[in-house]
């Protein structure tokens, strides 16, 4: 299945930086609003040990990931839904995605300069960054609320114009503007109240129904706060500001993680023991201790999106291709051989399933086989994440 998730926020809080890092492809990052003036599309691969060691196994041709699309969509501000800074351009840009990944900045500035070119003042704690904030200080939780009010402003004239126009068929009875101008109406009021359309309590028939209509706020998002290495980011100087912060995101129903763009983008080019070597290093930690390894961010930060869609892995392998394939918790096999050729579902016949650590450990198919390890499974199986599949058709 395809995936798209949007990266958003203010200008300067390392959208970009992140987006290079996701996909070692260079785009502008430079230090000035609106920068990136064009969304840049990368393909992500998702990282998985498993299907490298199944690859492994079955002596692959090929290895193919699971693959995510990251948009990195130009810096949003207060007005950007009536047109202010680069527009609602890039808000359409955010609607043909499947969720939305808004970047917070956490870490502090040296000189605090307001892009009006305001008064300089010292952050205590901050060390060296220099990195412009377009309102002239540190406040994530402000910008949470900046950026999901032109979320909110933007769906609101979304629905509001979708209303005006089923207004003549739902008043000559027609179900389907009906069905449609119900849902919508339960929606409006939220949106009126600056709530998200996602808050909104819809019964099984009218989620497909507003999901159509491609709401900004009615998508799942995932907060990145973008801390910086060796400064004394938010966390550290105001534990209730950032406790507050986090709060608040998960009284959403969100998901976050907490990264740090600059040091996944330096880690970009780097590869196994080296890359681990580094990242301790930024991380302040001895190189040469016992000292565990911090998280990777990017592993992290996908990882979290697929928990935050309800996604799962199930796997292909033999000698010519082992692949991962990205399917919705509590897909049916025929619905999950879907991802493979949409003809799986309706040719569908059984399914031979193995959970992958048991052919590993079985070292062979007909070892695993013969200890029951494989399964036939019919049309009602569930696959569950670390299947291998082969699907009989």
């Amino acid at each position: 299945m395809s995936l798209q998730i949007g990266i958003v926020g203010l200008p300067n809080v390392g959208k970009s930086t992140l987006f290079n890092a996701l996909t070692k492809k260079g785009v502008p990052a430079s230090n000035y609003p609106f920068c990136t003036i064009d969304p840049s599309v990368g393909i992500v691969a998702v990282p998985d040990d498993r299907l490298w060691k199944l690859s492994t196994f079955s002596k692959s041709q090929k290895t193919i990931p699971a693959a995510m699309e990251f948009v990195d969509i130009a810096g949003l501000v207060a007005g950007a839904s009536k047109g202010e800074g680069l527009g609602n351009k890039f808000l359409t840009n955010i609607r043909e995605t499947d969720a939305i990944f808004e970047m917070v900045r956490i870490f502090p500035i040296n000189s605090l300069k307001a892009n009006n070119g305001g008064t300089n003042s010292s952050v205590a704690g901050a060390s060296g960054d220099d990195i412009m904030h377009v309102y002239g200080d540190i406040d994530p939780l402000r910008d949470i609320k900046v950026i999901n009010m032109e979320l909110i402003l933007a769906d609101m004239e979304t629905v509001s114009k979708r209303l005006s126009n089923l207004a003549k068929d739902a008043r000559r009875g027609d179900k389907d503007a009906l069905a449609e101008e119900g849902a919508l109406k339960k929606v409006l009021p939220a949106l009126e109240s600056e709530h998200m359309a996602n808050t909104v309590t819809l019964d099984e028939k009218e989620i497909p129904i507003v999901k159509q209509l491609g709401l900004l706020t009615f998508k799942p998002i995932l907060y990145g706060l973008n801390k910086r290495a060796g400064v004394q980011n938010l966390d550290v100087t105001d534990a209730k500001k950032f406790k507050d912060l986090t709060d608040y995101i998960l009284s959403t129903g969100a998901r976050f993680v907490v990264l740090d763009a600059k040091v996944e983008d330096e880690l970009k080019d780097f590869e196994g023991e080296e890359k681990e070597m580094f990242r301790k290093e930024m991380a302040g930690a001895d190189t040469n201790s016992n000292e565990a390894i911090p998280e990777d961010g990017i592993d992290h930060l996908i990882k979290e999106a697929y928990a935050l869609l309800g996604l799962e892995t199930y796997f292909t392998t033999g000698e010519d291709e082992t692949r991962a394939w990205t399917i919705k918790k509590g897909s049916t096999a025929p619905v999950a051989g879907m991802a493979i050729h949409t003809d799986f579902k309706d040719k569908f016949i059984r399914a031979e399933v193995v959970f992958w650590k048991d052919l590993l450990e079985a070292g062979s198919y007909a070892d695993a086989r013969a200890k029951g390890k494989v399964k036939t499974e019919g049309k009602e199986y569930i696959v569950k994440d670390g299947d291998v599949i082969e699907f009989k058709i």
